[in-house]
């Protein structure tokens, strides 16, 4: 399956022409002829709009301002208003792309095509990312942010650090811990683990006094703060 799209315009004979060919490609494809009917359709949570400008009632403007109040997805105007202020209002108003009527087919299935690959690598962008409390943890990065501040953590500070949050429902034993960062084969012991969540503690009570992120379970370990 190649996405979900939804067309809005009032004219059905380019909305059959426009739905034809998208599902000759895999989308799976819904129908509106009115804003009232595209509002309706949100809850089917579509990874693309094609919208029209010109509609009787509220028009592609006003409706995407309304969209843009529940829905991040991209949008594109497919308009015969064809005016530089008229592409730059459907820009201002939420809008991510502006093809002019008359319009190639071709050339909108491409512009639907490049907008999904687009959320595509932003949606596997996001996914590196773990957000926290006020934290965000760069996975991939190896970096921490709190509330835009970078912190600056060690590797096996890092990775202690990453492994609390993977396992935030858990209460995580000093050998949990030292097995995870350092290796079942490391020759150590689980003291290290307490210094460097000393360590982590330290700077994160820097950046951000208010929050409680590591907590300690006497006699048993520790507990991302709850």
């Amino acid at each position: 399956m190649n996405g979900k799209i939804l067309i809005v315009d009032d004219e059905k004979d380019i909305i059959t022409f426009i739905k034809n060919s998208l599902e000759d490609e895999g989308y799976i494809v819904y129908s509106a002829y009115n804003s009232g009917e595209a509002l309706n359709l949100l809850n089917k949570k579509p990874d693309l709009i094609v919208l029209d400008v010109m509609m009787p009632g509220m028009n592609g403007f006003e409706l995407c301002e309304h969209i843009r109040t529940s829905i991040s997805c991209p949008i594109i105007f497919v308009s015969a208003k064809n005016t530089e202020q008229d592409r730059i209002q459907g820009l201002m108003v939420g809008g991510d792309d502006y093809i002019e009527k008359p319009f190639s087919l071709k050339e909108l299935k491409t512009r639907i095509f490049v907008h999904l690959r687009r959320e595509k690598r932003a949606r596997s962008e996001r996914k590196q990312c773990i957000y926290q409390k006020n934290l965000i943890i760069d996975t991939l990065a190896h970096e921490v942010y709190c509330q835009h501040e970078k912190i600056r953590f060690t590797y096996r500070e890092f990775e202690i650090l990453k492994y609390f949050v993977l396992h935030r429902e858990q209460v995580l034993s000093k050998d949990q811990i030292y097995d995870y960062v350092w290796g079942l084969e490391a020759v150590g012991d689980t003291s290290t683990v307490t210094e460097h969540i000393k360590n982590i503690r330290a700077k994160l009570l820097e950046k951000d006094p208010q929050t409680t992120y590591i907590e300690t379970i006497w006699g048993v370990g520790y507990k991302w703060g709850s």
